[in-house]
């Protein structure tokens, strides 16, 4: 067993849907806790908008000073599932990547994430959601930073529509 000290991150494994649970009651028992979000776009009843959610689900980071915090009480905590070990140790994570998510936050604390669709100019792309939604198309390139240029097929010709990168998808 190797001996830990100092304070230093730790991953927990939460229950389904539990970390701000998990969150709230290691922060109660005195551990710094990290949970990175993002706005997610949610569709919901013709309505889109976006939520927080977590980066990793069912995950959060946790800082424990191994001198002189009791580590295994994090295992019993409502919420938490358990503390991902390595072998008999929890499994450390270094400071340097939680930096770089810190860094990627915005100005309220979300991460934000890289837009950047990943299709080839031509390549075929299916409209998830909106007026569109269901219809083939191909892909024409970026509009703007969040938006994507598709070629649809609508009432006999080709016609250049712009829509949000997330609504495009993979045909």
């Amino acid at each position: 067993m190797t001996q830990l000290t100092g304070s230093e991150w730790f991953v927990v494994q939460t229950q389904v849907n539990s970390e701000a649970k998990a969150a709230r009651n290691l922060l109660r028992q005195g551990f710094e806790i990290y949970m990175p979000r993002y706005l997610k776009r949610r569709s919901h009843a013709r309505k889109i908008d976006k939520v927080a959610a977590p980066l990793f689900p069912r995950y959060l980071f946790v800082r424990i000073d191994m001198a002189t915090q009791r580590w295994r009480a994090i295992q019993s905590t409502f919420g938490v599932s358990h503390l991902v070990l390595n072998g008999s140790d929890p499994a450390r994570v270094g400071e340097k990547i939680l930096d770089v998510l810190k860094a990627r936050e915005d100005d309220n604390g979300f991460v934000k994430l890289d837009q950047r669709p990943k299709f080839a100019l031509g390549e075929k792309v299916r409209v998830l959601a909106g007026a569109f939604a269901e219809n083939l198309g191909l892909f024409d390139g970026l509009a703007d930073r969040d938006r994507v240029a598709i070629l649809l097929d609508l009432l006999g010709r080709k016609v250049r529509v712009s829509l949000e990168a997330d609504m495009v998808a993979a045909a």
